[in-house]
This record gives structure tokens, C-alpha cells and sequence, in this order.
């Protein structure tokens, strides 16, 4: 294998999205999975999202046949990590699970070998507890589609050797992410922290109903949205005037959301088994194709705008 052989460690939702990534950008990569048929699936996903991303141009087909040659696919975890830069674990957020993979990497891989975490549950402070190879060990948190979706944040724990993470950072980089490093492990890191309090607020709108679901939705979707695909929220007070936010902010706090536990309206609809677009009913109701579609055209809008954020 090349030095710079990636091996990613699950192939469901965002494993084979992780392996397309450094395919793409030349990397050879080896994903790795326990069942054949997942692989299989896996392949199979990887090709219809490369074929969109040609059909919307943003790609050629001789690309598509480019990146898929760098990526083989194993069900021996022994052939999939040994010799490999930088093994990706995105296996289910099970604990257990995370650790018995680390375990059996201990026997596999080189000392040079970089371990990541694709980790949106566990501090990488726990995941690195009692691991051989802590020093070389950090969070990369995509987000799905791992394809599209430019952020990846980079979390190291204080054990993590400053040029590991530096490493990291530049072959994310080199990849076309936008690698943010944190400076402390906090839980969420930033990105499911900032999505988790507008989801609070959204959610205690719909309860209070201040409006339907889809009107909520659509305010964030056309308003504020639109703008954070270019300036974030801090850079937004700024242009907006700090007096101004001032005085938004000290007015408005004491009337949002402040409850500590998950809100309501998802429990209830938990324990209805209305679980959202998996069981076809959350606080929308959903076929399988509709589902199908739907994903496709997120997908087509990311792709438009991943090639417009590049430009930048």
C-alpha cells in the first residue's frame, strides 16, 4: 500500500461518503466493513453520487472512473488498516464497539499510523483511554453527505501530538475541507451545538403554535440560512452593528427556550415510533420514494452550492 493509503473503518452512511472524499482527491483508500453486502451497498452509493455530481457538472465521467479506481473495498480488518496513514473509524456509536476496534488495531498498525474518530457522541478524551496509540489519536467530525459537506472539525485530545493534528488538518485541506481545529473537547463540538439550540427554539415555536412546521422551517431556510452559507453568526453581529445586538440579545434572551431536557413534541413522537423520514412520519409524513427524491435533490442543491463556495 502507499504511505498515503486512507482506511476508513465502516462503510454506512458516513464511511463510504469519508472514502469518496480522499478518493477524490487522489488518495489511495480502503474501506472496511464486517459484512460483504454493506460493501457492496457502499459501492453502489459512491457511484450514484459521483453520477450526480456529473450530471450536475461538477465532475467529469472520466472522474468518476478516476476515483472509484482508488478505492478497493475489504472485509479483512488485518489487509484494510495495516501499512495505512490514517485509519478513520465510523463505526456505529457504540462505545464498546469503538473500543474493540481500537483494540484490535493495536496489533495491526504501524506507530506512525494516525487514528481519527468520525465521532459526533464520544469526547475523544474517553474514546482515547487506555489506547496505545493516544498520541496519535483525534476526532474528524464530517458531517452528511460527507462528499458535500465542506466542515470537519478536528479535535485533538491533550495527548494528541501537535503535528498529528497539523497533518490532518492539511490533508483535510488538501481534500477541499474546511478543517476547524478546537481548542478544547467540549461535547457536540461546535457545529451540533449551534444546530441543537436552533432546533430547541424551533421546536418550542411549533409547541407554543407560534406556527406550523413547514412555516418555521421555511424561515430558516430562506431567511437566516441563505446568509450562513456565506457569513457565520458572529460576523452577522458585526455587520449588523454590535450596539444593535446588543440590545437584541439582552431583550430577547429572557424570552427564548431554556429547557434543559429534549423537547416534547420529539418525545412524544418517539414514543409513538414516529421517528421522521426513516419510519415515514415525524412532524412530516413521508413515503419511500419521496425520501428517495428528496435526498437526491438536497444533494443536487449542495452540489450547486458546494461549486459556488469554492469560488469564494
Amino acid at each position: 500500500m502507499s504511505e498515503q493509503t486512507i482506511c476508513v473503518l465502516g462503510s454506512g452512511t458516513m464511511g463510504h461518503g469519508i472514502g469518496q472524499v480522499f478518493a477524490a482527491a487522489s488518495f489511495p483508500v480502503v474501506i472496511y466493513d464486517i459484512n460483504e453486502q454493506v460493501l457492496q451497498l457502499a459501492k453502489s452509493r459512491i457511484h450514484t453520487n459521483l453520477k450526480l455530481m456529473a450530471a450536475e457538472n461538477y465532475i467529469t465521467l472520466e472522474d468518476i472512473a478516476r476515483i472509484e479506481s482508488n478505492i478497493s473495498f475489504s472485509t479483512d480488518l488485518q489487509l484494510a488498516a495495516k501499512n495505512a496513514r490514517l485509519v478513520i473509524e465510523a463505526v456505529p456509536e457504540i462505545i464498546e464497539l469503538k473500543k474493540d476496534i481500537y483494540k484490535k488495531l493495536e496489533t495491526i498498525i504501524d506507530n506512525h499510523t494516525i487514528v481519527a474518530s468520525n465521532t459526533s457522541t464520544y469526547s475523544i478524551e474517553r474514546l482515547a483511554e487506555d489506547v496505545s496509540f493516544a498520541e496519535r489519536m483525534l476526532v474528524v467530525h464530517f458531517f452528511n453527505p460527507a462528499h458535500l459537506v465542506r466542515l470537519v472539525e478536528v479535535v485533538p485530545s491533550v495527548k494528541t501530538k501537535s503535528e498529528v493534528v497539523e497533518y490532518v488538518v492539511k490533508l483535510l485541506t488538501t481534500c477541499g475541507k474546511n478543517a476547524v481545529r478546537l481548542q478544547k473537547d467540549i461535547p457536540g463540538f461546535i457545529a451540533n451545538r449551534l444546530q441543537a439550540a436552533v432546533v430547541r427554539e424551533a421546536l418550542y415555536l411549533l409547541e407554543q403554535g407560534i406556527a406550523d412546521a413547514r412555516s418555521i422551517d421555511s424561515v430558516i431556510a430562506d431567511g437566516p440560512g441563505m446568509r450562513w452559507a456565506f457569513d457565520g453568526p458572529i460576523q452577522i453581529a458585526d455587520f449588523g452593528g454590535l450596539d444593535i445586538w446588543e440590545k437584541v440579545t439582552g431583550n430577547l434572551f429572557p424570552e427564548l427556550d431554556t429547557r434543559t431536557n429534549a423537547p416534547t413534541s420529539i418525545s412524544e413522537k418517539v414514543q409513538s415510533n414516529k421517528l421522521g423520514a426513516k419510519s415515514g412520519e415525524g412532524f412530516y409524513q413521508y413515503d419511500r420514494e419521496e425520501v428517495t427524491l428528496a435526498a437526491k435533490e438536497r444533494d443536487r442543491k449542495l452540489i450547486k452550492l458546494l461549486a459556488i463556495k469554492e469560488t469564494e
